[in-house]
């Protein structure tokens, strides 16, 4: 295969994967606190020892988009939103994970828990703690979560120390590498953050890499009938 080939075909391989991300993020567009993704294109030469070298376009990375997205009033006591930046501190079994879907309950032990069954942390790393007999609970703009008139924790909103450290795990929960903690940062009650995910530009966005994609398929036809042509005449 020649260097134009091996160029559409690293490029083919960009176009699928851009596909699968988009798809994701059209089938999570009403997913609560879901954060939309990209695929970052980069450039990527191939240096030969006496040939020039081949650029070709390598999908290197994807781009989280941190826009906020439209908040939705639950009035659920333990339903929590984040109004600007920073993430909720979550322990999962493979370690502290960060997530903007703020849609908790306490658990039989009375810790507030997401609905997979892991444990809401406090701005000091350790698990939220609901009294059973805690009635009124509030939760202030500032994080401090109150019940019985009486501050009970401090919830922590946090953000990685290096913007490009964040790595999405699985469905709303990113790995943030070093933490920092976010001192502007709101916290609303009884309301949750959509997902910030536009679903008409996602199909658009899908429409385009597709007609791309065929574009290319389309090149290493002709590309592969002409090899074909050459081979056969030489053979005559």
């Amino acid at each position: 295969m020649d260097a134009a080939g091996y160029a559409t075909l690293n490029r083919q391989s960009g176009l699928m994967r851009e596909m699968g991300v988009v798809a994701n993020n059209i089938a999570n567009a009403s997913t609560t606190g879901f954060r939309r993704e990209g695929v970052v294109f980069a450039e990527y030469v191939a240096a030969m020892d006496e040939d020039p070298s081949l650029s070709m376009a390598h999908a290197s990375g994807r781009h989280v988009d941190l826009t906020q997205a439209t908040l939705a009033q639950t009035g659920g006591a333990y339903d929590f939103a984040i109004q600007g930046e920073g993430f909720f501190l979550i322990e999962t079994p493979q370690g502290e994970r960060l997530t903007r879907a703020g849609a908790f309950t306490p658990s039989a032990e009375g810790e507030l828990v997401t609905p997979d069954g892991y444990r809401l942390l406090d701005a000091g790393g350790a698990p939220v703690f609901i009294p059973p007999d805690a009635k009124g609970v509030a939760l202030s703009r500032d994080g401090t979560l109150s019940a019985n008139g009486q501050p009970i924790a401090q919830i922590g909103l946090w953000r990685p120390a290096d913007p490009l450290a964040l790595r999405h795990q699985t469905g709303t929960m990113f790995d943030g590498g070093a933490l920092e903690p976010v001192e502007d940062g709101v916290v609303m009650q009884g309301m949750l953050e959509d997902s910030n995910v536009q679903p008409v530009s996602e199909i658009a966005r899908m429409i385009e890499v597709q007609r791309a994609y065929e574009l290319g398929q389309k090149f290493l036809d002709a590309e592969d009938d002409r090899v074909r042509g050459v081979i056969q005449a030489l053979g005559r």
